[in-house]
């Protein structure tokens, strides 16, 4: 395949067999708005905004990706709704980005939503954590006698039973988060989990049978 490799300062063409993406983050486009003509406070290259989305300039607000929170599309959508409801349908509302499910579209393919591991010890302390965790073959791999595997992993505060995170890495990851991340949300408890029947065989019964 012919590949172009694109800098503002040059442009490349190679020939190549195969492509191998590293994603390495993103930064914030506000250049050419004449920020620096207002108020508006940038740290880091992000435009700095309130709770309710509104800049250092009373009657300039921004949402989305150039306020660096979280860059997702589904998360600058949600904001954008939520600030146009509150400026202007009257239903005031307040984003949360304590909740938001993500995922990485690799082999494997990976899920995550809520607190890590680190993230829940660092706020409870590790004494008030529990970790659930499942690791195996899933079966579409075991009769053809394949080695793929798949991890799960349960974020629990052991004082209130509350699921703080679901984590994933294995096949259809991201389809599989997406409903636990309902569950995280309305603050569903590991008894919960557990007393929700599973669908067998499938690998996203593992979610409400560790024990």
């Amino acid at each position: 395949m012919d590949v172009t490799l694109a800098t503002p300062e040059k442009q490349e063409h190679i020939l190549a067999d195969a492509v191998s993406l590293a994603a390495t983050g993103r930064r914030p486009n506000v250049q050419g708005l004449g920020l620096e003509k207002t108020g508006v406070e940038i740290h880091h290259g992000a435009i700095v905004v309130d709770e309710h989305h509104r800049t250092a300039v009373p009657h300039i607000f921004a949402v989305g990706d150039v306020t660096g929170r979280v860059n997702l599309t589904p998360v600058a959508i949600k904001e954008g709704r939520i600030f146009a409801d509150t400026e202007f349908g009257n239903k005031p509302g307040l984003m949360s980005h304590a909740i938001v499910p993500t995922a990485v579209f690799t082999t494997p393919e990976m899920g995550t939503v809520g607190m890590t591991e680190e993230q829940a010890k660092a706020k409870y302390g590790e004494e008030n954590i529990k970790i659930y965790r499942s690791r195996f073959r899933p079966m579409y791999y075991t009769i053809p006698g394949m080695e793929a595997r798949t991890l799960m992993k349960l974020v629990v505060h052991q004082p209130t039973d509350k699921v703080l995170g679901a984590h994933m890495v294995g096949d259809a990851a991201a389809e599989i988060i997406q409903g636990a991340a309902i569950a995280v949300q309305m603050g569903a408890t590991k008894a919960d989990f557990d007393a929700t029947i599973a669908i067998h065989p499938s690998s996203a019964e593992e979610f409400v049978t560790m024990r």
